[in-house]
């Protein structure tokens, strides 16, 4: 149930203008979304990217270099259940599944290249060789399938010999000569020229003294020494001599599976997860301090996750884990950190780094985005007062308007609801929708805009105007569409063409109250302006190295407010075409030291309609307000600015009065706008709500019971 929460996080002062005065909350808790737990994970030492896929077959790419920022995904698909995941020829990513086919993704126009059928069954694994110019997959049929990557695709070249049971694993010499993959109850080691098995290692099956009925390898890793690490069903971790497939060492960690493993580039170490929740690093070691010999231990233990560990991944500073319990958990290895930032802190990655969530301020709505349907909400109301910091009761409870279920296997890229409420639009990877609402009391109808023109097959991301009279679509081609709202109808004003012949897709757009003036960014082109009244680019925002998070164009001055990954905010003048004096101020001295190490991205930016020198921003953490009239604080000054003693005198709250005005009272905090001068509506989802709604853990015997 959602609440009202009368609430001011700065003392009410007495001082107006720089008093932050209060605020009426929808503190809104109804949003049931869950994330799709996490499949697989795949490290490009190149780039420093990170690609995660997810059991709906949601695939995500992080940069790692931009304060882990997820800067691109590609929506799900019913029938596309990603088993596998790798990166190969530098920057080219590639999946399979239990489709039986291999997807190429295109990084720029952010959809699928192509599908190429392997013809072997469902396909559980699949490796790059070390030179990145061929791919192996393994498939149910017991089947190992050899593929080259070409500039344009990928092409087969042959079988390897076929085994008993499905490949559930595979693993490159270092030397690209030859191939390990693990099976049920075996490793079996290939030679590449020749296809054919030289070595087999039998597992055993005991556990703790039972016979299992099968022991499945989950994950293997072949060294250049030749040893192969196998990790399986039975709770082990255990290394072999591919030479002469001899059992060299086991260590076992677990009483159910280990279910992944990494290596570090350096061959130094490696990390397992489990289906108990816990990641496990192992080093290699010397056996004395004046010894030369060396062998792999067990250091170090990590139980950040709830549920199974199903993927690991090792970057060069840090150990990278996801699984059941939708966590994306970046554990970074202290020392191979060499600045002590945000890339020394232990972070969890839950939520998009995209809004699920659009408003319609004038009727109070909220439209919710699943991955194959949207829900429409009115906010309930109160007619109770209280004092600062009161939870009222509800006079009139929210309402669930509608429940939109789209039609085929596709999830839905994004979606908005225009100001007015009347209008939603939405779009797959395939079809854009659009619908026009009418209300008649408390019943509400929908009639479909059919007929959508051949360029509006697909959108990455979709804008009504203040007015909601025009709507704006990013397409995946790097255009952007402006169509005229009709009733019931619409008509095609323009389209701006992609700069400088380039595909990329524009992510995120902001349209200025007057609707004048339109910014895109996409990932990595930086920002462009549009003019909207003679249609035409009217100038680019000086390109920055780290990518957008939010923007939004501010009413009467036509500011453009940026926000990048590493938590930089600037302000541009659009009409001036350049950073205002107080961006350049900004930057001259710098944010606080606590501004810059936070970890997680701004998701969006508004404004007070009342109060021009008022930015509001918001990420999963926290709301702040920025009050451009106010000194920005420095290092010195408490940032987070608790409230100080009630018998404090005002001369004491100017002095350590400063422009950042922070609340963390609201978190997870999925979406927080004003819906007037005096009501902000925020919408959490707590994590508790979300482990809730998942699978039971195994059942772990505690300590003294």
């Amino acid at each position: 149930m959602p609440i009202f929460n009368l609430s001011s996080f700065s003392k009410r002062l007495k001082d107006k203008e720089w008093g932050m005065g209060e605020f009426k909350v929808h503190r809104v808790r109804f949003f049931n979304y869950v994330p799709s737990g996490i499949r697989c994970v795949a490290y490009n030492n190149q780039s420093n990217r990170l690609a995660v896929s997810r059991t709906d077959g949601t695939v995500e790419i992080y940069n790692l270099s931009a304060n882990y920022f997820q800067e691109k995904f590609f929506p799900g698909h019913e029938s596309r259940a990603t088993e596998a995941l790798c990166w190969a020829e530098g920057q080219r990513l590639f999946s399979a599944g239990l489709n039986g086919e291999i997807l190429e993704y295109d990084l720029q126009a952010l959809n699928i290249k192509y599908a190429l059928d392997a013809f072997g069954g469902p396909i559980w694994s699949m490796a790059a060789s070390p030179s990145g110019s061929q791919l192996v997959v393994g498939c149910e049929d017991g089947s190992v399938k050899l593929f080259e990557v070409t500039p344009e695709k990928i092409q087969f070249a042959r079988n390897f010999d076929r085994q008993k049971s499905r490949i559930l694993s595979l693993s490159w010499h270092p030397a690209g000569t030859h191939i390990a993959a693990g099976s049920i109850d075996y490793i079996s080691v290939f030679d590449v020229k020749s296809g054919s098995i030289i070595r087999k290692m039998v597992l055993d099956r005991q556990h703790l003294g039972v016979t299992k009925s099968r022991c499945i390898v989950w994950g293997v890793a072949f060294l250049s020494d030749g040893t192969v690490i196998s990790v399986d069903s039975v709770g082990k971790v255990q290394l072999w001599d591919s030479a002469t497939g001899t059992l060299v060492k086991s260590h076992l960690i677990a009483n159910a599976d280990v279910q992944s493993i990494a290596v570090a580039d350096q061959e130094d170490s490696f990390v397992v997860g489990t289906a108990e929740g816990t990641v496990f690093h192992f080093q290699l070691v010397s056996v004395t301090s004046s010894s030369s010999e060396k062998q792999w231990v067990r250091t170090k233990p990590f139980q950040h996750h709830t549920h199974d560990v199903r993927t690991v991944a090792h970057s060069p500073t840090a150990l990278i884990s996801g699984g059941t319990d939708t966590h994306l958990v970046i554990r970074p290895l202290m020392e191979k950190v060499e600045v002590k930032n945000y890339d020394a802190a232990l972070r969890k990655i839950t939520f998009p780094h995209r809004r699920l969530i659009s408003c319609s301020k004038r009727r109070q709505l909220l439209l919710f985005q699943f991955a194959h349907h949207l829900e429409l909400w009115r906010l309930g109301s109160t007619l109770a007062t209280g004092k600062n910091g009161d939870t009222l009761p509800l006079s009139k409870n929210a309402d669930h308007l509608l429940h939109l279920k789209t039609k085929g296997p596709e999830n839905i890229i994004c979606s908005c609801v225009s100001q007015c409420g009347s209008w939603i639009a939405y779009s797959t990877a395939s079809r854009f929708f659009l619908y026009r609402l009418k209300y008649e009391h408390d019943n509400i109808s929908l009639q479909r805009v059919s007929k959508m023109p051949a360029f509006l097959q697909s959108a990455v991301h979709i804008l009504f105007s203040e007015d909601s009279r025009k709507l704006f679509v990013a397409s995946n081609q790097g255009s952007l569409h402006i169509l005229h709202l009709l009733e019931g109808s619409f008509k095609h004003l323009h389209t701006f063409q992609p700069q400088s012949g380039t595909v990329e897709a524009m992510c995120l757009l902001a349209v200025s109250p007057d609707g004048n003036w339109l910014a895109a960014s996409g990932t990595s082109a930086g920002v462009h302006v549009y003019d909207l009244n003679h249609l035409k680019l009217h100038c680019t925002v000086p390109a920055y190295n780290f990518p957008v998070t939010a923007l939004a164009i501010a009413p009467n001055t036509n500011n453009l407010v940026i926000a990048h990954s590493d938590q930089q905010v600037f302000e541009f003048s659009i009409p001036d075409k350049q950073y205002t004096d107080w961006s350049r101020a900004v930057q001259k001295q710098g944010f606080h030291q606590l501004w810059l190490q936070r970890d997680t991205p701004i998701t969006h930016i508004s404004f007070h309609p009342k109060r021009p020198m008022h930015i509001l921003l918001h990420d999963a953490y926290m709301f702040c307000i920025i009050d451009k009239a106010l000194p920005l604080p420095n290092d010195k000054t408490v940032l987070y600015n608790p409230l100080p003693p009630k018998n404090e005198s005002d001369v004491f709250l100017r002095r350590t009065a400063h422009a950042f005005k922070i609340s963390k009272i609201y978190k997870p905090l999925l979406f927080m706008d004003l819906l007037d001068e005096r009501t902000l509506v925020a919408v959490e989802r707590p994590l508790d709500d979300i482990i809730a709604q998942l699978p039971p853990p195994i059942k772990k015997k505690k300590f003294g019971t």
